[in-house]
């Protein structure tokens, strides 16, 4: 038995490339802005922190959990833009792990008085691994009634599957103070990502997404004294990613009415079919919660992937959480420039 649980192993370990020729997923993606595009680094204008935790499928043991965590500045002298992002993902019932550690710049081009474009580059370095401790052998049951025994197991197995490389990324976004459309390149180099000294190139991911924001007649939050105008609008927008032999869509629609964000999204290719399956994966639905303070803002997300994939509700779905707070560091008694703002949604 013990045997037979090792060639597994190896066989997942060969095949690995295709297992994992598809990067992590956000659904709320514009909440991971670095994630999405090195051209949103500094998007705000100000200084901005935020947290991102997805876990894929808990009720299955093939589950995803990927965390991020991201800052990002704009340097207003300079028209440029800095971040940094660190992303650690964990696959399987093996915990095959992911970390990346990357370092972005963008620059903003002012094409007119309303529209402007922001490219930018990222460089980051990878290492992943795998943790065979997670692993049970036959040893570790007892014959008898095949009760977990607890105690570790007599098998002896290389432990030591590891890798780190290199990787360079670009992207784009073309915006109005309205309407925006972005284009991200990531993998230029297709690294190579094996862990067991085969060729596994990581395949190149292309990602374009872009919306338009409908403000609609401010409401009031507050009264008296206290009272000042707050956000309402609909903002329609899309995400399409292509990677290797994967594509995948995402199309929604975010309400705001401050401090209340709903969101509603559709995600797969149905035109597309994956194995003679239709490429239905899921509905995403999601709540927000955005405080504007005078200054800084804050904005809490959880979303939740009903799956309608053949995998089934089974799988338990998927549970999100983003966090991000932004503030200003400029110096206040520099006049303030005037600047487009990407209006790309919080979540």
């Amino acid at each position: 038995m013990y045997r037979l649980t090792l060639l597994l192993c190896f066989l997942m370990l060969v095949f690995e490339g295709s297992v994992l020729a598809q990067d992590p997923q956000y659904s709320q993606f514009y909440a991971a802005p670095l994630y999405l595009n090195p051209g949103l680094a500094g998007s705000t204008g100000q200084a901005r922190a935020g947290i991102n935790y997805r876990n894929q499928w808990p009720a299955i043991d093939a589950n995803f959990t990927t965390v991020s965590a991201y800052f990002d500045y704009y340097l207003e002298d300079y028209k440029s833009s800095i971040g940094a992002i660190i992303t650690q993902d964990r696959e399987g019932l093996a915990g095959l792990r992911s970390l990346s550690l990357g370092l972005q710049y963008g620059y903003e081009l002012q094409l007119s008085d309303n529209l402007a474009f922001r490219p930018g580059v990222q460089v980051a370095l990878y290492n992943r691994d795998i943790n065979f401790g997670r692993l049970t052998f036959g040893d570790q049951y007892d014959p008898t009634t095949g009760a977990f025994l607890d105690q570790p197991t007599a098998e002896a197995f290389k432990s030591n599957f590891k890798k780190t490389f290199v990787d360079v990324s670009l992207g784009g976004v073309l915006f109005t103070r309205v309407a925006y459309l972005g284009l991200s390149v990531w993998h230029l180099t297709e690294p190579n990502q094996s862990i067991i000294d085969e060729s596994s190139p990581l395949p190149m991911k292309f990602s374009v997404h872009g919306g338009f924001k409908f403000y609609l007649k401010q409401g009031v939050q507050g009264a008296g004294a206290y009272a000042k105008k707050v956000e309402r609008s609909i903002a329609p927008a899309f995400q399409y990613r292509h990677q290797g032999k994967f594509d995948q869509m995402d199309l929604g629609m975010y309400f705001t009415a401050a401090p209340l964000v709903l969101g509603a999204w559709y995600r797969g290719v149905p035109f597309k079919k994956v194995e003679d399956y239709m490429n239905n994966e899921s509905i995403v639905l999601l709540i927000g919660f955005t405080q504007l303070g005078a200054k800084d803002a804050i904005n809490i997300g959880y979303s939740f992937d009903y799956t309608i994939s053949k995998l089934g509700t089974g799988s338990g779905g998927a549970h999100e959480f983003s966090l991000v707070y932004t503030w200003p560091m400029r110096n206040p008694r520099k006049p303030p420039r005037d600047k487009l703002i990407i209006p790309c949604p919080d979540f």
